[in-house]
């Protein structure tokens, strides 16, 4: 995309070189015609800067998408191969090994999570497809939201830290929703996923999901290095992901928060973004 760039600005600087070459050469041979020259000669740089702006935030939007698009494929590269590799060697320690029933157990549980956390992926890259198009119907039905995301954090806690467990909940019991429980399960998912990523290893996350003036309000809590406010917004595009893919420590596919957005929009429910104090970010949904 530097090339068309470069090309770009070469053609406008060659039309603006012959637009005051054969003004000047017309006002010399024809004196009396300068005014005119000199009035469609203003009214031609101004269409031709108006139109280069245009081209230029074109070419540099492209240029955005293609970088989005290879650093969406290196990323979901990583995500695949990570648990693929988990899983691969899990299977071979077994087959490999003579193990007992206790450490086969363990390391079967284990594949299961990182089989769970493929499907995840997967499931978030039809959605995010399905949400574009505008093909996803969104079917509703009333539902127990408490249900929901005491099963999930108890899919995602992590027990690597020893005892210490790395999701504190408080769910208040029985809260029930009117929506679509698939995609509300993404969106729950998506935020203490995020949360894990970011914080660290053995780092707190907190889940709260209480009833506040009638309605459903759930409060993802993390302790990580927190979003800056000019990137509070920008963080729920599709693709948005700070800095490099090839580089960046903590992966991911920049669909998570996308999808969270849409869901939620297609729920009437609101979602904010703050800081945690001292460090970190607080997520807080609000069903309607």
């Amino acid at each position: 995309m530097k090339k068309s760039i470069i090309i770009f600005y070469f053609m406008l600087l060659y039309a603006l070189v012959q637009l005051i070459s054969w003004g000047a050469l017309v006002i010399k041979l024809q004196p009396s015609r300068m005014a005119m020259v000199v009035g469609e000669g203003a009214v031609f740089v101004f269409l031709l800067g108006i139109g280069a702006y245009f081209l230029h935030r074109s070419i540099r939007k492209e240029d955005n998408l293609h970088e989005q698009q290879t650093n969406f494929l290196l990323s979901v590269t990583h995500e695949l191969k990570s648990p693929l590799a988990a899983i691969k060697l899990s299977l071979q320690t077994i087959v490999k090994r003579d193990l007992d029933k206790a450490r086969q157990t363990t390391l079967l549980s284990n594949s299961l999570k990182d089989i769970e956390r493929l499907d995840d992926l997967v499931e978030n890259m039809l959605l995010a497809t399905k949400i574009e198009n505008r093909s996803y119907s969104f079917p509703k039905e009333q539902f127990n939201l408490s249900e929901l995301i005491v099963k999930i954090t108890d899919r995602l806690q992590i027990h690597s830290c020893g005892s210490a467990q790395m999701i504190k909940t408080q769910i208040q019991p029985d809260i029930m929703v009117v929506g679509d429980s698939f995609a509300l399960s993404s969106v729950v998912t998506n935020l203490i996923e995020n949360a894990i990523k970011y914080s660290g290893p053995c780092a707190e996350v907190s889940v709260n999901l209480a009833l506040e003036n009638g309605s459903a309000f759930l409060r993802v809590a993390d302790k990580g290095p927190g979003i800056p406010d000019n990137e509070k917004m920008l963080i729920f595009d599709k693709f948005y992901r700070v800095g490099d893919e090839r580089v960046r420590k903590t992966k991911g596919t920049g669909l998570g928060l996308f999808i969270v957005k849409e869901v939620l929009q297609n729920h009437d429910a609101d979602i904010s973004v703050k800081d945690n104090v001292p460090q970190g970010a607080i997520f807080e949904v609000t069903f309607s």
